[in-house]
């Protein structure tokens, strides 16, 4: 099954028109009737819209992989949209040197123990 197959099969399955998949993926109608007429795939940069708007992994999208039944959900990695708070902070994260980026990682750590302290104090 080829990756457009797949864009189909979910599309079927959520009992989504292509007119309001094109909608909701920013992606233009005529560009998705080529993917079907001529069975070819999407480029690269679109695969993160289609993956969000048909509620799938990307590793799902390109291999069909989904071990769990569950579209992959349970993955230990996450598709962030860079343009939202978590975006940004992850894009400047990786910005940052190896050192900073630990500290960072420990002020986390401590903030995360501090709130646990938090909550078993407050029960």
């Amino acid at each position: 099954m080829t990756i457009s197959d797949r864009i189909f099969e979910r599309i079927k399955q959520l009992s989504m028109t292509q007119k309001e998949f094109a909608e909701k993926s920013g992606i233009q109608q005529s560009t998705i009737s080529e993917w079907k007429k001529n069975r070819t795939n999407p480029s690269s940069d679109k695969i993160l819209a289609i993956c969000k708007v048909l509620d799938v992994t990307p590793e799902w999208l390109l291999s069909g992989v989904d071990p769990a039944e569950s579209r992959g959900k349970n993955q230990v990695y996450y598709t962030i949209d860079i343009n939202t708070d978590t975006g940004v902070l992850v894009a400047e994260f990786n910005k940052l040197e190896k050192q900073d980026r630990d500290r960072i990682l420990g002020y986390v750590a401590a903030f995360v123990a501090m709130q646990k302290d938090k909550a078993v104090d407050h029960k």
